[in-house]
């Protein structure tokens, strides 16, 4: 069997001992600065050109964005938590609330994040006299972006990786990751999932995003670009978790990791959470292409 072995590359970038205390900084951290840092300067950018909004008006000062992008990683942080709090493990941290806020262990769910920036733009939004569409198209512009470094830190960091797979390129991740399933032999290659994620959701979605940006003036039309992240992510999300390995709790329902089950079809938490995102996506395109129409 052919496979690649894993890079040596350290989830740290540098760490330093101050006697009794490490300060780390890790590439997990530096994905989420510069996502939330460059998506910023992006939003700035699509304010400076009138041009592109609807009646050839930005909706708020360059300036503005600042104070959006406080209240984006506020509630991406606490909603991504929560998220990975209720959606994945709500028994654990019931028995444990004390370990909810222990952010620096790791645990965090894109679509409570997502969730978590929703509720933020809507407030931010109210409070500054906003239309909540201009808010959720500027937010959505950027956020491949976000998932691409996020899911290249997640490889590095050798989590959420993939089923096991005999296909050439599967990788040979360290730690848990190299445990072989029973009946399994030889080494456990697995399927590099958090690459498929980041070409799929960062680069390829980010690239449709950008063209109907500056190609076909979709920030003209409200919830256009919402309505395309969300329809893009939920469909790429969707289909990765077919080869994507479930986490471990959801074994205990069935040996496939699947939650629901429909007929003989069965869907992992992953895809059950993508599909709502799907839908509102493709209802929201609908609606802004019904009112570019009118």
């Amino acid at each position: 069997m052919y496979a690649i072995p894993f890079p040596p590359v350290s989830p740290e970038i540098f760490s330093i001992d101050l006697g009794g205390f490490t300060l780390a900084l890790r590439w997990y951290a530096l994905a989420y600065l510069a996502g939330f840092l460059i998506g910023w300067r992006l939003i700035v950018a699509a304010l400076r050109r009138p041009a592109l909004w609807p009646r050839g008006e930005a909706p708020m000062a360059p300036a503005a964005a600042e104070s959006l992008l406080a209240w984006t990683i506020l509630g991406v942080i606490l909603g991504g938590r929560l998220g990975f709090v209720f959606f994945y493990h709500p028994g654990h941290y019931l028995a444990n609330p004390g370990e909810i806020l222990r952010v620096w262990e790791g645990g965090m769910s894109f679509h409570g994040g997502l969730l978590g920036a929703a509720a933020a733009g809507f407030v931010f939004a109210r409070r500054n006299g906003i239309a909540p569409s201009a808010i959720a198209d500027s937010m959505a512009m950027v956020v491949p972006l976000g998932l691409f470094l996020g899911r290249i830190a997640n490889f590095i960091n050798a989590e959420l990786w993939g089923r096991p797979t005999e296909m050439p390129w599967g990788v040979l991740f360290p730690g848990a990751g190299a445990i072989c399933p029973p009946g399994w032999d030889g080494p456990c290659a697995r399927h590099p999932t958090q690459l498929y994620e980041a070409a799929l959701e960062g680069l390829l979605l980010g690239l449709v995003v950008l063209y109907l940006v500056r190609r076909r003036d979709a920030l003209r039309f409200p919830w256009a670009i919402t309505g395309t992240f969300l329809a893009g992510y939920g469909a790429a999300r969707f289909l990765v978790e077919f080869w994507r390995e479930p986490d471990a709790q959801f074994f205990a329902r069935h040996p496939q990791g699947f939650v629901v089950w429909l007929g003989e079809f069965g869907l992992t938490m992953g895809q059950l959470l993508s599909l709502p995102m799907l839908l509102a996506g493709l209802a929201l395109v609908a609606l802004a292409r019904a009112r570019g129409r009118q």
